[in-house]
């Protein structure tokens, strides 16, 4: 283990030599991290917050009835143009913190009874999360560990994740490539992110809920519909029925609204209509999904 006292962080030697040339997630910037030098997702050697708090407007199986510890990171690896939390994910709103920082901020939530520690958009901090979950668990917690991700990771990520992470909480945005690179700037989000989801589903399977209904283990999909059906939720209800699990719990979404740069659009600069969710959700019923969270418009 290598201990680096200036920043107070914990990594592993092999942790650092990803950092050092980083090709964690699908953008594959190839940064010295370590170093400082900055890639896609503008973060360097050590995480930045925004916030961290106890949250009950997740889903839920997620919130329950104490609310999910949720841990807001900065910044991002995509450039969603609707980001409803763009202040965070594209302006950078956020204080640096050190691994030892971010491992109290897990067990200080457990001890407010969170449910869970709730990584909120992790998919730049893949070493990070490992070493700071590493760190609080030597110290004490015990409640599980949710990636709350966009769905653009890459397997070599998401494998050196397996057995940190217990639950996956994670978008299904796109069915076309040039919807995702006009709307995220992801010109292969497709492939990407349904290998990932049938990785996520390998490590952690189906949902597992206690007596009390909150989540366990498991994979959890959250689809926001989109205006005009830009989010394509045919072929992804169908996608994960086929080639995921009938058992999969999806979480279909109706908050979309026109954030950040999206009423600029002519497509997506508008709410969705009533219509526009009732397919998606005939969508899911007529896929064969069995299970998952209906919101009202």
């Amino acid at each position: 283990m290598l201990r680096d006292v200036k920043q107070g962080s914990y990594f592993t030697e092999k942790e650092l030599r990803f950092l050092s040339r980083c090709v964690l997630c699908p953008r594959k910037c190839r940064v010295n991290r370590v170093a400082g030098e900055i890639g896609y997702c503008k973060t360097g050697l050590l995480p930045v917050v925004s916030s961290y708090n106890l949250h009950f407007g997740e889903e839920p199986p997620i919130s329950g009835f104490r609310g999910s510890g949720t841990i807001f990171f900065t910044h991002c690896n995509m450039r969603c143009i609707y980001c409803q939390n763009y202040p965070i994910s594209q302006l950078g709103v956020g204080k640096e913190v050190t691994i030892e920082r971010l491992a109290k901020m897990m067990l200080e939530l457990q001890s407010r009874g969170a449910h869970n520690i709730n990584f909120v958009t992790p998919s730049h901090l893949t070493v990070q999360i490992i070493a700071a979950t590493r760190l609080a668990r030597d110290e004490g917690l015990k409640i599980p560990i949710v990636y709350n991700t966009s769905g653009y990771d890459s397997l070599f990520q998401l494998r050196l994740l397996e057995g940190i992470v217990d639950i996956y909480l994670a978008d299904m945005r796109y069915s076309d490539n040039k919807i995702s690179l006009r709307y995220s700037d992801a010109p292969d989000y497709v492939e990407v992110n349904r290998r990932a989801i049938k990785e996520m589903h390998r490590q952690v399977g189906d949902l597992e809920c206690d007596s009390e209904g909150i989540a366990k283990r498991g994979l959890i999909i959250r689809h926001l519909v989109l205006p005009e059906g830009y989010s394509g939720s045919e072929e992804i209800f169908n996608f994960l029925a086929k080639e995921v699990s009938k058992n999969t719990y999806v979480s279909l979404m109706s908050q979309y609204f026109p954030a950040y740069r999206a009423p600029e659009d002519p497509i997506i600069g508008r709410r969705i209509t009533q219509r526009e969710y009732d397919l998606a959700r005939a969508a899911m019923l007529s896929s064969g999904l069995k299970n998952g969270w209906i919101q009202e418009m």
